[in-house]
């Protein structure tokens, strides 16, 4: 149901969320768990999620860390390396632990280091997914030094994934946080049974040149980089669409403050407490609040082969102003939109 001033969905999921671990995860879970029934989890963590008993156990805390009569489920994700067992992640999935495998090319973005050198190294494991219809979810950058940082993803989908996709015609495929126009071209001409890409909230509102506006601005860097204004009005197109193959994703990563203001400063946008106003204001800036239901809360569940959630949340229209810092135990979070007034309030 929508109005003017107040929409009411089914109860939306996260298809990408980073929890980190320890401290900092007990902080940031109820964020994304008093708006989401559902997360897929990222699993690089120091060291990272590559075993069944890992995810198990990381699934545990994470659990641990949602509050009280709050029904949340976290969906973990296996890192692939160079050395992954197909045989492991075929029992993970059949056993309900895993419920996708997540690929970072070796150095894209935060702990990445034991990503996936090349494409060709980990093919057995593709073959496997393939076959078992476990969805490959993808970083989609090159770390090749002579390839221009904002081209990254652009080079990616035609060096990589375009043959990738050629070769297993039945590898079910999310490109996640999407950045080009040419990743929704690409996804726009694919099988929507089985190529699909996330979107971020923040990637809807900022281009490069937020980045820079009166000085660095360290709280809107991430990975990958936000690109020219002509890219960010198409994601804000596809993400309007109403097509299927486009369903929320806000790749929340947070970062103490010091750690994002420092000589060399973390990549990572912390969303979470935002997310759903900031979808909300975007849609309705495109006149498109009729959309907001599938792309939140219905298009996910439909690719991963699973039932939307029956219960609902509400936004109303009601100005309010982002906090400029929020406390995570002994941190200081610096939230997306901080000072910043926005139009939409989640109800509850």
């Amino acid at each position: 149901m929508t109005d003017t001033d107040r929409i009411t969905l089914k109860r939306p999921d996260d298809w990408h969320a980073h929890f980190r671990d320890a401290d900092m995860m007990q902080a940031v879970v109820p964020d994304t768990a008093r708006q989401f029934a559902r997360a897929i989890v990222m699993p690089n963590l120091v060291p990272p999620v590559t075993s069944i008993d890992a995810a198990r156990a990381y699934r545990e805390r994470i659990a641990a860390a949602v509050p009280a009569g709050c029904d949340f489920t976290p969906l973990m994700t296996a890192y692939l390396t160079d050395e992954t067992d197909p045989a492991m992640l075929r029992e993970g999935f059949d056993t309900g632990v895993f419920t996708a495998v997540k690929l970072y090319p070796a150095g894209a973005t935060t702990n990445s280091a034991s990503g996936v050198t090349d494409v060709a190294n980990v093919m057995p494991v593709l073959e496997t997914m393939q076959e078992i219809g476990m969805p490959l979810l993808i970083h989609g950058e090159v770390t090749d030094a002579d390839i221009d940082i904002f081209d990254r993803e652009a080079v990616f989908i035609d060096r990589i994934l375009s043959p990738m996709v050629a070769h297993l015609p039945g590898l079910k495929v999310v490109l996640e946080h999407v950045t080009t126009s040419n990743a929704v071209d690409f996804v726009d001409a694919g099988d929507a049974s089985r190529l699909a890409a996330t979107i971020t909230a923040h990637h809807l509102v900022i281009n490069r040149s937020d980045i820079f506006k009166g000085g660095i601005r360290p709280h809107l860097y991430c990975l990958p980089i936000a690109k020219r204004e002509a890219h960010r009005q198409a994601l804000r197109r596809a993400a309007t669409s109403g097509d299927p193959r486009y369903f929320l994703g806000t790749d929340t990563a947070p970062h103490a403050r010091h750690a994002k203001e420092a000589a060399c400063g973390c990549a990572g946008i912390y969303t979470a407490p935002v997310a759903m106003e900031v979808y909300a204001q975007v849609f309705d800036e495109e006149g498109a609040l009729d959309k907001l239901e599938a792309f939140a809360s219905l298009n996910g569940p439909a690719f991963y082969g699973m039932d939307a959630n029956a219960d609902t949340v509400t936004l109303v229209r009601a100005p309010w102003q982002v906090p400029d810092s929020i406390e995570a135990g002994s941190e200081t979070l610096v939230p997306f939109m901080a000072g910043e007034t926005l139009d939409w309030k989640l109800e509850g």
